[in-house]
């Protein structure tokens, strides 16, 4: 059957005719140029030399897949220079050199799994009768955004960090805030890795960032030439956290705890006392079945003395008492039972490490991953969970020196507000306070003069970071640094040493509001993947697909 005429697959192509089989259409086509283009020259040949047939995968046809057979024209190349003898002219626009698939296929696979991932995307394939494994499709994609690149010039860039592991490792966002674009996703936060990225764009002007030390340094040195500017929400943020350690150390003034000095005594535990970490209390229960097992060992050895008493042999102990032989042998040399030996500590546990964990603990370092990071380079073999064994150890012990040391005298907070709702409503304006939120900041500000400091002081730096005007940060700076409160004063001198990029938040509108959301979205994209993308895949999925050709066919 004779196919029409006005149809083609692509520019440069000639429908012959069309058949139906089982499996789906096949369509037959050839080339129409008159001479091609050699590819290792670029000299324009007209001495036909033959062709080739290729097999290519092209849109369905009602859901039928549809198989395009297109012959091309051969051409020799006249040039003697050229290490080519004969060469098919390539098809750009409508199919690759070595593709499988005509590129209108390709742009569409590439749209649904960039849009969706891979198996969806390899889901909606089949059933629109383009059949491709997800590993093909992921494959494409990491291809097409490795090939591609942007190159719109970027002004104002946003900076921020991204959890690939809570608490273990991170990565880096890069993202465009004029264009609202992700530029690149990295797997490692660094200053060198930010500076080295940032040296290989030198257009940049702003450079929007949280308060991270590690981006101001790689800012620094990548892009001197951009304005930095830190992102007014983290400010808030570090204000309230500023706050909350404020009401939640006022309280309890306590000497520092010197694990080396003090052990905990196992204590009876209260009924319904839960620890921090969720679990019931087994302190007791753990003495309580240490005695149970030495009372045992201690009833089988008078057993045996009696047994050795009456004349009994090895042989016959060994089948009343169930102990080993070896045991029996052992014992009925003793007189009296030995206590169990206790191993010297070796380099697996924390206990060999016991002095030089003493003094940063008792300096306040109370985290148990900066805490393995130290005791690493000394030889520490063993794992995080049994360092944590014995620091919790050493807590339980502070917690009950600290619940029977009395209070000082100083205003602490109403027991009905923790100090976490307390510095949330510290920096929130009356505006936006209900009713009872109302009434609990007024009963703090009576309560605690400390917070009805910190409240005031608050409001005022929120208005200034609304109000764009820089000249009343200075001041405020120093009355929080001479309001006598000491987190207060420490938020002011880290302030001071981020200076301009304070100043430049209240006096630019750019933030890392942006950033943010597409944090959001990275987010979603990595627990859909179930943990198998890479960064690589990651990155792809994120950044915008910006080579998706228009076919008018």
């Amino acid at each position: 059957m004779k196919a029409k005429t006005d149809w083609v697959p692509g520019p440069g192509m000639r429908v012959v005719e069309t058949e139906r089989h089982e499996a789906g259409w096949i369509v037959s086509g050839v080339t129409t140029a008159a001479s091609g283009c050699c590819p290792g020259c670029g000299s324009i040949s007209t001495s036909y030399h033959g062709s080739k047939v290729r097999a290519l995968q092209d849109l369905p046809v009602q859901g039928s897949p549809v198989s395009l057979r297109l012959r091309q024209a051969r051409w020799r190349c006249r040039n003697p220079c050229c290490a080519r003898k004969t060469f098919v002219a390539p098809l750009p626009e409508s199919a690759p050199r070595f593709a499988r698939r005509t590129r209108r296929v390709t742009d569409l696979a590439l749209l649904l799994v960039h849009a969706a991932g891979g198996r969806p995307a390899e889901r909606l394939m089949k059933r629109l009768g383009l059949s491709q494994s997800d590993d093909t499709l992921l494959r494409s994609l990491k291809r097409q955004t490795a090939n591609s690149g942007d190159p719109t010039p970027v002004r104002v860039v946003g900076i921020d960090d991204w959890s690939w592991l809570k608490g273990a490792s991170y990565g880096t966002i890069m993202v465009d805030l004029e264009r609202r674009e992700v530029l690149d996703v990295s797997a490692d936060r660094s200053a060198d890795g930010t500076a080295a990225w940032l040296a290989c764009r030198p257009e940049v002007e702003i450079i929007s960032r949280d308060r991270c030390g590690l981006y101001a340094e790689g800012a620094t040195r990548g892009a001197p030439q951009a304005g930095q500017v830190a992102d007014r929400f983290h400010l808030i943020q570090n204000l309230r956290q500023s706050i909350q350690q404020q009401l939640s150390r006022a309280p309890l003034q306590q000497e520092p705890f010197a694990p080396a000095e003090m052990e905990p005594e196992p204590q009876q535990p209260q009924p319904g006392l839960i620890h921090r970490y969720g679990q019931p209390e087994v302190t007791e229960h753990r003495r309580l079945a240490n005695a149970g097992r030495r009372a045992a060992r201690r009833s089988r050895f008078d057993q045996l003395k009696i047994l050795q008493a009456t004349g009994k042999g090895l042989s016959e102990i060994v089948r009343e008492t169930g102990l080993n032989w070896r045991t029996v042998a052992k014992w009925t040399r003793l007189d009296i039972l030995p206590e169990r030996g206790i191993m010297a500590p070796k380099p697996t546990t924390p206990n060999h490490f016991r002095k030089y964990l003493a003094q940063p603990w008792t300096e306040g370092c109370t985290f148990g991953r900066q805490l393995l990071a130290e005791i690493r380079p000394l030889g520490y073999t063993g794992s995080l969970t049994h360092l944590q064994r014995l620091l919790r150890t050493w807590r339980q012990a502070h917690f009950a020196a600290m619940a029977a040391a009395p209070l000082p005298s100083v205003s602490v907070l109403p027991q009905t507000i923790s100090c976490v709702v307390a510095a949330a409503l510290c920096i929130k304006p009356r505006g936006l306070l209900t009713a009872p939120q109302a009434e609990k900041v007024d009963l703090l500000k009576a309560t605690s003069p400390d917070f009805a400091t910190m409240r005031q002081l608050a409001m005022r730096f929120r208005g200034i970071l609304r109000g764009r005007d820089a000249e009343k940060l200075d001041a405020w700076l120093d009355d929080a640094r001479d309001s006598g409160i000491h987190c207060l004063r420490q938020f002011a001198i880290k302030a001071r040493q981020d200076l301009t990029a304070v100043q430049n938040a209240v006096t630019e509108r750019w933030s890392n509001g942006q950033t943010e959301g597409q944090i959001n979205r990275l987010k979603t994209l990595k627990r859909a993947m179930y943990g198998r993308a890479g960064v690589d895949l990651l990155r792809a999925r994120m950044v915008p697909l910006r080579t998706t050709h228009i076919h008018p066919n």
